[in-house]
């Protein structure tokens, strides 16, 4: 399939409005290839992140469920978490499942990479496909973490994308991409 014309805008100035470990954001005055110009463009700067669909040798989704404090809400999620400094996406997804589960080992591929934002982030997030993973170790979840694990069934977790309730789209996504590769 032909890629769409590359079109990339001038980036007449830039400065950064927060340098945060969770906050770091930018204000740039840009040019579009047809001239106007955007006064005021943010972007947000993440490191990659790292989501990780793992199924245990019995068939069985490591799930996990948190509260997420921006909307106030509890819901099923996919291990997911920050690349650290050093660490290519595969490490950093094979740590997150073993800190906030406990399993590990099995087979691993990356299975996709999408933009969490495109508009105004400048990371992408890699979701990791673990098969065959197995309990090795107790949970070693961080201070700000709440996490309890759970394994479903597959129709379970249809079920739980059917009613949107999993609803943190950077995990439905590849969820429904496995079920429509793998019927």
């Amino acid at each position: 399939m032909k890629k769409p014309t590359h079109r990339p805008w001038r980036v007449l100035s830039s400065e950064y409005l927060a340098r945060r470990p969770w906050y770091t954001v930018r204000r740039e005055r840009v040019e579009l290839p047809t001239g106007a110009i955007v006064p005021e463009w943010y972007i947000f700067e993440f490191p990659d992140w790292v989501n990780v669909i793992a199924i245990t040798t019995e068939g069985e989704f490591v799930m996990i469920s948190q509260y997420r404090h921006a909307l106030g809400q509890t819901h099923f999620e996919l291990v997911a978490g920050c690349c650290e400094e050093g660490e290519t996406p595969e490490q950093s997804a094979r740590r997150e499942l073993l800190e906030e589960t406990g399993y590990g080992g099995g087979k691993w591929q990356q299975f996709m990479a999408t933009s969490p934002n495109p508009t105004n982030h400048n990371n992408l997030a890699y979701t990791f496909l673990a098969t065959g993973v197995e309990r090795i170790t107790e949970q070693h979840t961080e201070e700000g973490e709440d996490i309890e694990v759970h394994l479903m069934q597959r129709h379970e977790i249809e079920e739980l994308l059917q009613y949107d309730q999993i609803i943190q789209c950077l995990h439905s996504a590849p969820l429904w991409r496995y079920f429509a590769q793998n019927p």
